[in-house]
């Protein structure tokens, strides 16, 4: 069994860069959490005078600088001042300079919205007349391409340093105190911190270039740093470094001064200690996250931002501890049973927490019911609740491979004890492993009554050798006066042969086997659930796609008496991703004119071969009711005298063709009437 453990830890690592790489390439660009709900000039409008201003209003708060808006006439060149200022509620304009002449002008912006994610995009509108435009707005969102999948790399490998840090602690002072002298724990721990303070690191000279132009030159550029220290992000950041320096203290004494003590009521008293230093810090790192992110938004954030650090909390508990729980199977000598148990139920708590926190967080990132299956993040988040489901039902047959294991008779410890006794390796080890020279005297002056002893007792281990096929102790040979390193060194080869001999017997055991065939299962579905989690905290919220959607159509009503819908669609296909914007003028019964305006995801005019249009009141049982609008420019199509009958809440079905193989129909519900 002992031969098969690289190759696990090889499989599970290779799992985890090819789920963290097909998601973050799959989430790139990064989806937007502010959407843009209204403009002066409206998108795609045809304004008789030049306008003093272009006014652009957002779903929520955003950060902008000079240069974040930028407006460009029909040849290229900026006709905009570069001075942006807030002009009410989630409001801001640009100036722009006099004298504009006739044709088609493109507004790009590029903000970063309140809970840090950058937000991009562009569209156009006319004066006196439309026109050509030589304007061509690059296909890639603000966080994508290389320095986009750097950061969400980095925030990957940040959630999962939290996770080994936070976890792995809480598992060794609640459930295994004795694991602070295992160096593989050790490991696990320290390397959790390193993944954290560097991925934060990383995250602070990424975040300027992210955040605007994406060039990896960028990266470097310390007026840009200079710039993220004074955004809440960077803020939150900075703090998380300084709370990485007090983890590195708590880590210097949990594995160092703590494991010296011998006295039990000094131990406990520090044990309090650690426990309670180790929950500041942990929350407070916890707290970097749900200050800055989506907890920070929307409604209710005076309680969301706590029950995110509860969620966190309780993520790091469980599936640190479980990771823990996996080194100490694989690499530890042994493992106390009683250690197993008290983690079962720590780890059916900390389910418990996120069974409570996960339910209100989804109440309030969705808001209705239809944002689970019509938005990306609804979506997303039905896959997070799948694997949540199948990394509970693994952990219920871990506890019964737990239970099993407590039950076991304890037959197989009386034989190992005496055989331990028979052989004085541990004895041997600790002393040479502890004081080397004061162990290479001792030995050095009982040498021959060493030598006699093993001689007298030779012959049964080697018949008990030939029986379990286990590794020979080497002889021992009478040490001269002096001979330090020779008796060292044969100190070594018996602690070798001892660990050897504890490998085989933990690997023999069924019971021990069932329970890390579990938790390694546990393991795998937990990497993909940890990057599925990330995506998901860089995906737009369903009831911000909704609300936005909502205030996008009520202010193209309010101004103009017509109604907007915008429908996201997904062919399938290569390059199949876009978004159909239904425009029904005035949206009353009788005759309408319709405009449908097909885009990239990033705005610019989607060029497909096909666009169709259906009606449906599926209160009257009426329709479907087909339109077929004719091609008058790119990705713009249109219909005059579209008829609706009756006033009512009316599905309008869009069917997109991108290739002559891949094709989609999209619906979405409005009032017409």
């Amino acid at each position: 069994m002992s031969q098969t453990i690289a190759p696990r830890v090889r499989t599970l690592l290779l799992l985890l860069l090819a789920v963290t790489g097909a998601l973050l390439a799959g989430s790139a660009p990064v989806s937007a959490h502010a959407a843009l709900t209204a403009s002066d000039p409206q998108q795609g409008s045809v304004v008789k005078e030049a306008p003093a201003q272009v006014s652009l209003t957002f779903s929520e708060g955003v950060a902008m600088s000079d240069g974040s808006v930028r407006v460009l006439d029909p040849k290229g060149k900026r006709v905009d001042t570069g001075k942006s200022s807030e002009q009410g509620t989630n409001t801001y304009s640009v100036k722009l300079h006099s004298g504009l002449p006739d044709g088609t002008f493109t507004v790009t912006y590029q903000v970063v919205s309140a809970d840090s994610h950058p937000v991009s995009g562009a569209f156009t509108f006319s004066i006196g007349a439309p026109s050509t435009t030589s304007v061509s707005v690059s296909d890639q969102e603000a966080g994508g391409g290389v320095v986009g999948g750097l950061y969400g790399f980095a925030r990957y490998l940040s959630y999962a340093g939290f996770i080994l840090l936070v976890g792995g602690a809480a598992f060794v002072l609640a459930c295994w105190q004795r694991g602070t002298g295992e160096r593989s724990v050790q490991r696990l721990v320290v390397s959790g911190w390193l993944a954290l303070t560097g991925a934060t690191l990383a995250m602070l000279l990424l975040r300027g270039s992210y955040t605007g132009s994406g060039k990896v030159g960028d990266i470097f550029d310390l007026s840009l740093l200079s710039d993220v220290l004074q955004t809440k992000t960077g803020a939150a950041l900075v703090s998380r470094l300084l709370l990485l320096a007090a983890g590195a203290l708590f880590i210097a004494v949990l594995f160092g001064a703590y494991e010296k003590r011998e006295d039990d009521e000094e131990k406990g008293d520090l044990t309090f200690g650690l426990a309670i230093g180790g929950f500041v810090v942990a929350a407070g790192l916890a707290a970097t996250w749900a200050m800055a992110e989506h907890a920070s938004t929307g409604i209710q954030t005076g309680i969301s931002m706590p029950v995110d650090v509860l969620h966190l909390l309780a993520v790091a508990v469980w599936l640190g501890g479980l990771s823990t729980l996996l080194v100490a199977l694989y690499r530890a000598p042994s493992i106390e049973p009683a250690a197993v148990r008290r983690f079962s139920r720590i780890a059916f708590g900390s389910v418990a927490v996120l069974a409570a926190t996960g339910i209100y967080q989804s109440w309030r990132q969705l808001g209705s019911w239809s944002a689970f299956t019509g938005t990306s993040y609804g979506q997303l988040l039905l896959v997070k609740i799948g694997l949540v489901v199948v990394l509970v039902g693994i952990a219920w047959i871990s506890r019964r491979w737990t239970a099993r294991l407590s039950q076991a008779p304890a037959a197989k410890t009386v034989k190992a004890a005496k055989t331990s006794a028979a052989t004085p390796v541990k004895a041997t080890t600790k002393t040479s492993a502890k004081t080397p020279a004061k162990a290479s005297a001792k030995t050095s002056a009982a040498a021959s009554a060493k030598a006699s002893a093993t001689a007298a007792t030779s012959e049964k281990p080697e018949d008990e050798d030939r029986e379990t096929g286990d590794e020979k102790e080497p002889a021992t040979t009478p040490a001269g006066g002096g001979d330090g390193k020779r008796a060292t060194q044969l100190a070594r080869q018996r602690a070798a042969v001892a660990t050897a001999r504890e490998k085989r017997v933990r690997d023999a055991d069924p019971l021990r086997s069932g329970l890390r065939r579990s938790v390694l299962a546990e393991a795998g579905v937990a990497v993909v659930l940890l990057a599925v989690t990330t995506v998901l905290t860089s995906t737009e919220p369903g009831r911000t796609v909704e609300e936005a959607e909502a205030a996008t159509a009520a202010s193209s009503q309010e101004a103009t008496g017509a109604l907007a819908v915008d429908i996201p669609f997904d062919t399938g296909g290569k390059d199949g991703k876009g978004l159909a914007r239904v425009e029904i003028d005035p949206a009353r019964v009788g005759g309408n004119d319709m405009h449908v305006y097909v885009q990239r995801p990033n705005g610019k005019a989607f060029d497909i071969p096909e666009v169709k249009v259906s009606f449906t009141l599926k209160a009257k049982d009426i329709g479907p009711l087909p339109v077929v609008p004719d091609r008058i420019a790119t990705g713009h199509w249109t219909a005059s005298g579209v008829q609706i009958p009756m006033a009512g809440n009316w599905a309008i079905a869009v069917t997109v063709r991108t290739s002559d193989i891949d094709q989609v129909t999209v619906d979405k519900n409005a009032q017409i009437g």
